[in-house]
């Protein structure tokens, strides 16, 4: 069962409930692979509102690898997410709302 106040969600990849976490392991693994200096830096990142599918396997491949699955970027790619692109996009954006909270408006 996730924990949302851990920043953990559940998502459904390749027809299995996946439980996947932005842990600080995961947050290091997306400075790294998305050229950001600090958390800081990947933040503003995702302010912008605009990732590329690249950018969408990264988050959701390092969301899974902090949610204790052992899948890599290459296994990732050749799995079926539910809703397709969308369902994608909407992994990455509820996994980044539960671990930097909402943006205030």
């Amino acid at each position: 069962m996730v924990n949302i106040q851990r920043g953990e969600i559940e998502a459904i990849i390749d027809g299995e409930s996946k439980m996947l976490c932005l842990t600080l392991g995961a947050l290091a693994e997306l400075e790294a692979k998305m050229a950001a200096n600090d958390l800081i830096g990947l933040s503003e990142r995702f302010e912008n509102g605009r990732l590329s599918a690249r950018d969408l396997m990264v988050i959701i491949g390092a969301g899974l690898r902090g949610g204790g699955n052992a899948i890599s970027d290459d296994d990732l790619a050749r799995m079926s997410i539910e809703g397709g692109l969308r369902g994608a996009a909407k992994i990455a954006v509820d996994l980044l709302v539960a671990t930097f909270g909402e943006q205030e408006k």
